[in-house]
């Protein structure tokens, strides 16, 4: 249940928005399930532990660092290899929004950007309740501020945090477009910029023509075409590389059978031990894709445009040739979803509760000095590893399931049927 009609043609002036309903215990759960989630973060992995510990990662952001690092000291950026060993994956533009990072310095760019991820969650948290069409209030940033940090515990979320993950700004990017009005000319902007940093927000591209918003689409690809251009102009050598070559190993990840790729490609990958062929993928993923993107147009034509741009948020990481875990994120949006409607029906706390079950960061040792969060990483000798070990394409074909089925059952019947 949305706060207010959201129908693709209907703008709602911001003073006339209606606030989230006062409830005392809305505050009181979120309260608690904030502090269980602070608790659960510090308390299942010890903080400071090499490689697991939430104040010791940065993994990523310092790959991030490295790739504006050889851009300014003139390094090829795609076959020299940077932080630990790993190869530069992202895009040629990406390089140029990661250089503010040279200014800060090294030893503390893992804590600067934990920080600005949480930052940017509740500004993800923020934009949910705007695209639900809710009006910002004192009470609404308190009760964001405690989603925030219930969000924190949620794998992707932690992984993302941990490594120092861009996913968060991404999906800031492609909720900020969604927030506008549908004929907004900024409303494309956000998936162009998203999709210039990392390819898979093109997916929203494909939304925006199912929803026939055309000016998004166009404007959304102008500004994706841009960042290539932009790219290509300061940096010929490294985009000549990369649109070449380098987009085209798709090995240069990592393997396909990693259990961190939750991907359907991924899933095929677990079941058969080997690269999954791409004939297989393709003939799974295209049909899935189609769906998710009805499904998200259904939803968005009867006002539910939160749902449906998460449904197609969590069917671009299904999808995608390769998904790690962090890149699902998009339950966050799906959690915000929950609590909404169970200011109106409380049965949905228990969905709500069901989705932060299946996607915590649930901790399992395997030694003092070996310990792993996500139920893909618990022991594969266990009788349900094969459920685990595939859990986010599991919960996201559960919704899509769940979504046909209530879709198909309430589509409204023609006059010439009911005669």
């Amino acid at each position: 249940m949305t706060a207010v009609s959201t129908a693709p043609d209907t703008v709602v002036r911001s003073s006339r928005l209606p606030e989230l309903p006062r409830s005392r215990a809305t505050l009181l759960l979120l309260s608690g399930t904030a502090v269980l989630s602070l608790v659960l973060i510090f308390t299942t992995v010890d903080p400071w532990l090499d490689q697991a510990g939430m104040l010791v990662g940065g993994f990523d952001v310092h790959v991030y660092r490295d790739g504006a690092w050889k851009i300014v000291h003139h390094h090829p950026l795609y076959t020299e290899q940077t932080h630990r060993g790993l190869y530069y994956t992202y895009t040629p533009f990406s390089t140029l929004i990661f250089l503010p990072i040279l200014a800060v310095p090294w030893a503390a760019v893992t804590n600067t950007f934990l920080v600005l991820n949480l930052c940017v969650l509740y500004v993800c948290v923020l934009l949910c309740w705007r695209v639900l069409g809710y009006r910002l209030t004192g009470r609404l940033a308190l009760i964001s501020a405690l989603l925030t940090l219930t969000c924190a515990f949620l794998e992707p979320v932690r992984s993302t945090l941990y490594y120092g993950q861009i996913n968060l700004v991404l999906m800031g990017l492609v909720l900020w477009g969604f927030s506008r009005a549908p004929g907004s000319r900024l409303r494309g902007i956000g998936v162009g910029l998203a999709a210039g940093i990392k390819l898979v927000p093109l997916f929203f591209v494909a939304q925006f023509v199912v929803l026939r918003q055309w000016r998004a689409a166009v404007v959304a690809s102008i500004t994706f075409g841009a960042t290539i251009v932009v790219a290509a102009a300061v940096l010929r050598s490294d985009s000549r590389q990369y649109w070449t070559h380098t987009f085209f190993e798709s090995d240069r990840i990592a393997p396909d059978t990693m259990p961190a790729n939750q991907s359907i490609r991924g899933v095929i990958a677990h079941i058969t031990d080997r690269q999954a062929p791409v004939w297989l993928w393709l003939l799974i993923a295209v049909p899935v894709a189609i769906a998710g993107l009805w499904v998200a147009a259904e939803l968005n034509r009867r006002g539910d445009v939160l749902l449906g741009v998460t449904v197609a948020g969590l069917t671009s990481c299904a999808v995608s040739p390769f998904a790690w875990n962090h890149h699902w994120v998009w339950f966050v949006p799906l959690l915000i979803d929950l609590v909404n409607r169970a200011q109106s029906q409380a049965r949905w706390w228990w969905a709500a509760a069901g989705l932060y079950v299946a996607v915590g960061a649930w901790a399992y040792h395997w030694n003092d000095r070996w310990v792993v969060t996500g139920w893909f990483l618990f022991p594969p000798s266990w009788p349900i590893s094969p459920i685990l070990l595939n859990c986010y394409v599991i919960v996201y074909a559960v919704i899509l399931g769940c979504l046909i089925t209530r879709i198909l059952r309430t589509r409204p019947v023609s006059k010439s049927a009911a005669t």
